[in-house]
């Protein structure tokens, strides 16, 4: 089958490279503009591109996917099916015109449940117990199509959001391969798919920086979920009111749940030890065991209280 790529992100980067490995012909990528790596940054922001240009492949980057000049480029190709995941733009009813059978798009949640921008971070952020992957076929509603393939995995108790997308983007490469032979085959009348209940959809918005900041009221296992699913933005963080001085902003890296009573108001330090910090919650206590300081590096514990002599009933908030 003739396939455009459409990604940019990397969850998209071993789907990408399971479709130009398999018996498929790929004819090009289509990505969202991204500019180069500035200073001494090293990381690729965007991954898609690299792989493309390192398979020698087309990579197309336009600013907008449905103008008449993308259309007129996309014609061009003849592409049977578009293969759409992270790429960060929402295809119209006449750019998924283009392909005979459409698009399909890899999804990183139990569609419907999580529809949206980040469907992993909330998922770990509701307590969810498990998510997974589903491949739809494409409709211009966001998210909204039949689900041709949907696979299932447990959420690890000490999982962050990074180690749980790399799964699920594993995970895809089979399912979408499969999602594809169901396509090669269909009649292009009949029912394909199940399609999602309207009562079982939840939304999973854009993340914004405010959602990282502590709220002490909650429980201690929610804020252990944040500081999991928040990895590596916008983080996790609180401040430490310091008597006499201004707040300290620090970033939570990792916590201990424990459910010992809280036995002081929320935010307040029950125990700073020089081994310990333990800060009250709404229902049990977090032990933080790596913070990072406004301006420096991650800390485990004892080595951030050497430098902030944090004590017993002083606050974060």
């Amino acid at each position: 089958m003739r396939l455009l790529m459409m990604g940019t992100g990397p969850f998209a980067v071993p789907t990408f490279q399971g479709l130009l490995d398999s018996s498929h012909e790929v004819l090009a990528l289509v990505t969202r503009p991204t500019p180069a790596p500035k200073g001494r940054e090293k990381a690729s922001l965007n991954p898609m591109r690299d792989l493309a240009e390192a398979r020698g492949l087309t990579v197309y980057a336009p600013d907008s996917i449905n103008t008449e000049e993308a259309a007129a480029r996309l014609r061009k190709w003849n592409a049977d099916l578009f293969v759409v995941c992270d790429y960060g733009q929402i295809l119209s009813r006449e750019a998924l015109g283009l392909a005979p059978l459409g698009g399909i798009n890899l999804h990183a949640s139990l569609l419907p449940k999580f529809r949206g921008a980040a469907p992993i971070n909330w998922a770990m952020l509701n307590g969810e117990a498990e998510t997974g992957i589903t491949v739809i076929h494409m409709t211009p509603r966001l998210d909204g199509g039949p689900c041709l393939v949907v696979r299932s995995t447990p959420i690890g108790y000490e999982e962050t959001q990074p180690e749980l997308e790399r799964r699920l983007s594993e995970m895809g490469v089979t399912a979408v391969l499969e999602a594809i032979e169901m396509l090669s085959t269909w009649d292009r009348t009949s029912t394909l798919g199940t399609l999602q209940s309207k009562s079982q959809v939840t939304k999973a918005p854009r993340l914004a920086k405010s959602d990282g900041l502590i709220d002490w009221t909650k429980s201690a296992a929610f804020i252990q979920r944040q500081v999991r699913a928040l990895k590596p933005w916008p983080t996790t963080f609180t401040h430490w009111q310091r008597p006499g001085g201004e707040p300290l902003r620090v970033i939570v890296d990792h916590v201990i749940v424990s459910n010992e009573p809280p036995a002081a108001e929320p935010g307040t330090v029950v125990v700073s030890d020089g081994k310990q910090l333990v800060i009250a919650t709404g229902e049990g206590r977090i032990s933080i065991d790596a913070l990072q300081p406004a301006g420096k590096r991650v800390l485990q514990v004892s080595e951030f209280l050497r430098g902030y002599p944090v004590k017993v009933g002083e606050k974060f908030a």
